[in-house]
């Protein structure tokens, strides 16, 4: 009994070939053994490819049609006719393109450059106000004899006719598929030369020492990554330059401590200024600063300058400069002293202590 190859691609009997076509596409990403997990896949996807071959070639399917068979002579379903009537280009690079079997008649261009990673150090002041680094490395850069292009005398490529890749009849189990691969002359970039640059032997690129300028803002906390787009390693042939990273240092100050967006420090005052007061120098990233201390100042008291700490990246405004008082308390004193603190300590009575 005939197959009926209409039924078999679930298309009407007027069914054009680009319907059949589609119909095709559908059932073999169904059905193709590489991807269906079907017990009967293999058997089925010969069966459809059968079905497609016939009703896509004309005078197969006008015997079809009129006799219910498309077998001259006996010989049965032809693979190589299927491939020479049926462009298998376009089907399989949408079978295949979500299955990581890519490059079924795409052009693959020049590639891109790399992305590349430098480091940049500054120290707190400089985060304060903002700077622009200069950062130094050795990269492949645009060839300047032939501005990156490769050559002079930009022609299509003999080869590949400019297509940048090159299709193969490849005979499987399954019958003769029709694949495409790179074209080896212009390595995907369907151009070639009539004078290759002797500078970079047609690559484009020359391997040199690259001087970049980073702005880093104010704020930038400690391993911050900035991107700075196009500053990477150069593309081939003219293809995008990749992206330099930068990864900020944030050096350790001498006198402040950095918590977030506030600056900390720790400041010793005499025991006789905690009692009775006055005012103390603090240190700022801007210059010395007077700060009142109030009297009966205790230990371990935080006092605050409001807006003396580092600006933010992500809010206007700056942190606090938070200071830390710790009380001095003198190692040695003279006789005169030792009688001056006995006769304080009488003058506070029985009832009274230091910190009443």
């Amino acid at each position: 009994m005939s197959k009926d190859y209409y039924k078999i691609l679930g298309v009407s009997k007027n069914a054009s070939k680009e319907e059949i076509k589609k119909a095709y596409k559908k059932l073999a990403k169904q059905y193709h053994p590489d991807i269906s997990k079907e017990a009967n896949a293999q058997e089925k996807f010969k069966e459809i490819s059968e079905a497609a071959a016939i009703l896509s070639d004309d005078k197969k399917r006008q015997q079809y049609d009129q006799f219910g068979t498309a077998d001259f002579g006996g010989g049965g379903f032809n693979y190589q006719d299927f491939t020479q009537n049926f462009d298998f280009g376009d089907v399989f690079e949408e079978l295949f393109s979500g299955f990581g079997f890519g490059g079924f008649g795409r052009r693959q261009r020049s590639r891109p450059g790399n992305d590349l990673v430098a480091e940049a150090h500054v120290t707190l002041n400089e985060v304060n106000t903002g700077v622009i680094k200069e950062l130094k490395f050795s990269t492949l850069i645009n060839c300047e004899d032939c501005n990156g292009q490769g050559g002079t005398g930009i022609t299509h490529c003999s080869e590949c006719n400019g297509q940048g890749s090159v299709k193969k009849a490849q005979r499987t189990p399954f019958g003769v598929f029709a694949t495409t691969s790179t074209c080896h002359d212009c390595q995907g970039s369907g151009k070639s030369f009539e004078d290759v640059c002797s500078a970079c032997t047609g690559e484009g690129r020359i391997k040199s020492k690259k001087n970049v300028k980073v702005k880093i803002p104010a704020g930038v906390e400690n391993n911050t990554r900035l991107r700075v787009t196009g500053e990477g390693e150069a593309g081939q042939k003219g293809a995008p330059n990749g992206d330099l990273y930068v990864i900020v240092h944030v050096e350790d100050h001498e006198v402040f401590e950095r918590k977030d967006n506030d600056l900390w420090i720790y400041k010793e005052i005499p025991f006789t200024l905690a009692c009775l007061g006055g005012e103390i120098e603090i240190p700022t990233l801007e210059g010395n600063t007077k700060l009142k201390v109030s009297s009966g100042t205790q230990d371990e008291t935080i006092l605050r300058l409001k807006g003396k700490g580092l600006p933010s990246m992500r809010w206007t405004g700056k942190g606090d400069l938070k200071i830390k008082i710790s009380i001095g308390i003198p190692t040695k004193l003279n006789n005169k002293q030792k009688q001056l603190l006995e006769d304080f300590q009488k003058s506070l009575g029985k009832k009274k202590g230091w910190f009443s």
